[in-house]
């Protein structure tokens, strides 16, 4: 029990610490999600279920990428 709660008190101060940087990655990651599907379905001609798969693998590591650069960012943003 004292672990569980230890998590979810860790996971609190993370969203609080970072709360606009993860509200931008997840807007990205969905915005990407749709742009992807479209245009693979659309150049590649691959089928929607194709599609959705690297759709949704790839902007996983855009999203992480994109992340760590606002967060670095951010820091040199400030001084």
């Amino acid at each position: 029990m004292e672990l569980t709660s230890g998590i979810f008190k860790a996971a609190e101060n993370v969203y609080k610490n970072n709360k606009g940087s993860i509200l931008r990655t997840v807007v990205y990651t969905i915005g990407h999600f749709i742009i992807a599907i479209s245009v693979l379905m659309l150049v590649a001609n691959v089928s929607f279920t194709i599609a959705l798969t690297d759709a949704i693998v790839e902007p996983i590591a855009n999203s992480i990428w994109y992340f760590i650069l606002d967060k670095w960012w951010a820091s040199k943003s400030k001084k």
